[in-house]
């Protein structure tokens, strides 16, 4: 389906200053360097980290198997949007108050508390990402989609590029708690602005698919599997290669465990991510009619596999920042690429269930990271990392199978 092109431009602009306005945010409330940074400062230990980012990586992901069916069944979804969005509105709002106003010596409430809002937070975010998705496919025209995306990361990298360097000031300015407290005050503020693009977004044609709980989810599920091949190989891409979006925070715990790093070094690896972030969504964004989706997917994988080998070598507190750039050109390239495969191995009418196949299927990025702390414990970061390099490595052979001539 074609939407009118003035219709199109508009939803493109709209969707941009929700991605704008969002990259503001994001330094604020990163979850590879700020969130890990603030939770280990508050407490947390190897378990602590795995847990989290459980949820904010893979379980995130995984609870839209809950979603997806009640969606689906919704012609017009920008209402679920909205409330996914205000919801880690609130949950952010709510962390900055729980750290400016709870003293030190309480930090088994306040890791209690860190986690609730963690979780609404990362719900919010499963909740509104199936919308987005569906609203998104039928909203953009398809010849500007690989454009939307590589625009998109480019805006992401040169606005966060320009934050990145307010928030580094914020936490070496305060100390623990108020930094993170901060941050969070002005990442609620900043996605609250971020939120006007979704209500100006033009939602012009109903699109859902009838759903009766989740018995025929999946045998729904099973049907598109056997119809469409590419759907499987997808699902073996996010449970390989999707499990880099994890790595980060567990570089922030080998750095603070075993470097003794500060508050003012994740200011510098919040800032090399972003570099990373920038280089990688400026060279798509003008190679983007030359590019097809399978080098960038082979890509990705050698740069994953050469950042966690250097990761393993590195000893020192200044080189391990430079990692973080390298971290942050392959989580810009994924985002890039699994977003843009998944529309192109759906269709209008399915958008919003595939979101939930993707959620669904996203086992092993919400497993592993649970198992990470406890492997760390009993074997250390040298097999943890190296466990990482064969799941990783094993994703080309799904890269390979997946159809996708775009």
């Amino acid at each position: 389906m074609t939407v009118l092109r003035n219709i199109s431009t508009h939803n493109f602009y709209a969707f941009l200053w929700h991605a704008g306005f969002l990259a503001l945010a994001q330094n604020f409330m990163d979850v590879d360097t700020v969130i890990p940074a603030m939770l280990i400062e508050s407490g947390g230990g190897a378990m602590h980290v795995g847990i989290m980012t459980a949820i904010m990586m893979g379980g995130s992901s995984f609870t839209q198997l809950f979603f997806a069916p009640y969606i689906s069944n919704k012609g017009f979804k920008k209402k679920f949007l909205l409330l996914g969005i205000n919801s880690r509105i609130f949950a952010l709002f709510a962390l900055g108050g729980i750290l400016f106003y709870l003293q030190a010596h309480q930090s088994k409430i306040i890791l209690v508390l860190i986690f609730v809002f963690i979780t609404l937070f990362s719900l919010g975010g499963a909740f509104a990402n199936i919308s987005y998705t569906d609203i998104l496919g039928k909203s953009v025209n398809e010849n500007k989609r690989k454009l939307f995306f590589s625009a998109k990361q480019i805006i992401v990298g040169s606005v966060v590029l320009l934050s990145a360097f307010l928030a580094k000031r914020i936490l070496t300015a305060f100390g623990y708690p108020v930094n993170y407290s901060y941050m969070f005050f002005i990442g609620a503020s900043l996605l609250l602005i971020a939120s006007g693009g979704f209500w100006k977004i033009k939602e012009v044609s109903p699109s859902f698919m009838k759903i009766k709980g989740f018995k025929q989810f999946f045998n729904t599920l099973q049907q598109e599997l056997s119809q469409n091949k590419s759907l499987a190989y997808f699902l073996g891409f996010i449970n390989t290669q999707g499990i880099m979006l994890s790595f980060l925070p567990f570089v922030m715990l080998y750095a603070k465990e075993t470097l003794s790093t500060q508050s003012s070094d994740t200011g510098f690896f919040l800032l090399y991510k972003v570099i990373g972030v920038v280089t990688a969504g400026t060279l798509v964004f003008f190679l983007a009619k030359r590019l097809k989706y399978h080098p960038l997917l082979y890509l990705n994988v050698a740069l994953s596999f050469m950042l966690i080998l250097i990761v393993i070598f590195i000893n020192n507190e200044i080189t391990i920042r430079y990692i973080f750039v390298l971290g942050g050109v392959v989580n810009s390239l994924y985002v890039i690429t699994m977003n843009g495969l998944l529309l192109e191995v759906s269709g209008n009418g399915n958008r919003a269930l595939y979101a939930g196949f993707a959620g669904a299927g996203n086992i092993l990025p919400a497993v592993f990271p649970l198992t990470g702390g406890w492997i760390i414990g009993r074997f250390g970061f040298q097999v943890f990392f190296i466990l990482f390099i064969l799941i990783v490595l094993s994703s080309a052979l799904f890269i390979y199978k997946i159809d996708c001539d775009k």
